[in-house]
């Protein structure tokens, strides 16, 4: 399936729902009168965009039509969402040349049930594809059969892991990772933290500490935090990834379940009241429905 039809795919609930809300609106010539606004933001605000942000693509939107008389209304809102959700970010490997005194580090964190772990697995094998040798480590010590679960996709995958029994200290774990990896030549680790609600402050800080102990044994490292957030929740996501932003540098979001839910349109409020850039869309369970984020074909697709 090529990325479009992917996209397009994730994205089915979520642009069916604004769809038949807009179907009479979208191909305007002109700017949407005050009825047809209102339909508009409605649609938006279903689509769990948030009022802040809806407001702000409306009259951004607007302004476009008004500089391109033959623009429609659902091309000018195609265009602007794009560049709402066209962020500076940094990639999710190694940049060519810039190996250093050990391997690249991402730690995936997020809240329970987010699918921080099924993820790890995926991006695993992608690397484990492209000949590089891939390393992950089952830093959630707290939850039940958590690095059994790690094991099953590291196996799927092909690829190497470091875990310890359930209870251990997740700084320690990932110690004892990263100087495995350092040891066997690895050139990636994959870090699946625990999942922890983002009220809990003393889980949070615990980031902050997994963070060091990368530091102290690989300069730079962590090089990526991938902050993984469930789709179907909606609004709740931005206070989650608030809360993480503040334990963590987080580098780039992950947003999983999109095909399972209406709204979607929590993606662009997230890039727009959070400025953090989307690098991942999960839109399935298998080991390869992911995608690399890109900006203007999730706004076809949303639109569309």
């Amino acid at each position: 399936m090529d990325l479009w039809s992917r996209f397009r795919d994730g994205l089915k609930r979520t642009r069916e729902h604004v769809g038949q809300a807009l179907e009479s609106v979208l191909l305007r010539g002109g700017a949407p009168d005050a009825a047809a606004r209102q339909q508009l933001e409605d649609a938006l605000l279903a689509a769990d965009v948030g009022p802040a942000t809806a407001e702000r693509l409306i009259a951004l939107a607007e302004e476009r039509m008004r500089r391109a008389r033959d623009l429609d209304l659902r091309g000018a809102l195609e265009r602007t969402a794009a560049e709402m959700l066209t962020l500076p970010s940094a990639p999710l490997e190694p940049v060519a040349g810039s190996a250093g005194a050990g391997p690249w580090v991402l730690l995936v964190v997020g809240v329970n049930g987010s699918g921080k772990t099924t993820l790890a697995g995926k991006l695993a094998a992608h690397f484990a594809r492209q000949g590089r040798r891939t390393l992950l480590v089952a830093a959630d010590t707290f939850r039940a059969a958590a690095p059994e679960q790690l094991e099953v996709w590291a196996t799927r995958a092909g690829v190497e892991m470091v875990g310890a029994r359930e209870g251990g200290d997740p700084a320690a774990v990932v110690h004892d990772g990263l100087e495995a990896a350092k040891a066997r030549g690895v050139e990636i680790v994959l870090v699946d933290t625990a999942g922890r609600l983002h009220t809990r402050h003393n889980l949070m800080a615990e980031l902050g500490k997994i963070g060091r102990v990368c530091g102290r044994l690989v300069p730079g490292a962590p090089h990526h935090v991938l902050l993984v957030l469930d789709a179907t929740i909606g609004q709740n996501g931005l206070a989650q990834a608030r809360e993480f932003q503040r334990a963590i540098a987080v580098t780039s979001l992950a947003v999983n379940k999109l095909d399972g839910t209406a709204r979607g349109g929590i993606v662009l409020a997230i890039a727009d009241q959070l400025r953090l850039p989307i690098s991942v869309l999960g839109v399935g369970e298998g080991l390869d429905d992911w995608v690399s984020f890109d900006a203007t074909t999730f706004a076809r697709a949303l639109f569309e």
